[in-house]
């Protein structure tokens, strides 16, 4: 579904906003992963947004494959497992691990491509990095991979194991 051009702008505005909303609530449900807490009302909204996020991405007028379309299938293939994880296996088992593990890389694709576009879009920072792969854009990127491999094993190590129900 391709977006008109005259409602372009608005619908960049939801999408960019749905990801913001998508980033800052998988800050909120990972740090309580790390806390070994749980915050469902946050986790739904990460996982909306980040489905949202992934699903709007597709509705821009972009001819052929692109990463970004690449990255938004690969965010959906890992997001289906993660919510059929919480909400119809109620993270027992062997639940816990796909849950933990497939919202934490989907936080970090959402998170990657925040960088992407902060470097494309931000002048300041396409300056430093005009072609996406100067040593400022490799940087932020291998950060952000290091942290979130970081927030990855603490969450899995503490996040609660037991099952509960979910709504």
């Amino acid at each position: 579904m391709l977006i008109p051009s005259s409602v372009l702008p608005v619908f960049t505005i939801i999408h960019v906003a749905l990801s913001l909303v998508g980033i800052a609530a998988g800050f909120v449900v990972v740090f309580a992963m790390i806390a070994g807490k749980r915050h469902n009302g946050w986790t739904k909204t990460f996982l909306v947004t980040t489905v949202l996020t992934s699903v709007t991405g597709f509705g821009f007028p972009i001819k052929g494959i692109t990463p970004g379309i690449v990255l938004g299938i690969l965010s959906l293939v890992v997001l289906v497992p993660v919510l059929f994880a919480l909400y119809a296996k109620g993270l027992a088992g062997v639940w816990r691990t796909v849950y933990v593990i497939g919202a934490v890389f989907a936080f970090y694709l959402n998170f990657f491509v925040l960088i992407v576009q902060s470097f494309q879009k931000i002048p300041a920072l396409h300056a430093l990095a005009p072609n996406g792969s100067e040593p400022p854009f490799v940087i932020a990127q291998v950060v952000a991979l290091v942290g979130f491999i970081v927030m990855g094993v603490l969450a899995f190590r503490r996040h609660p194991a037991e099952t509960v129900a979910v709504a």
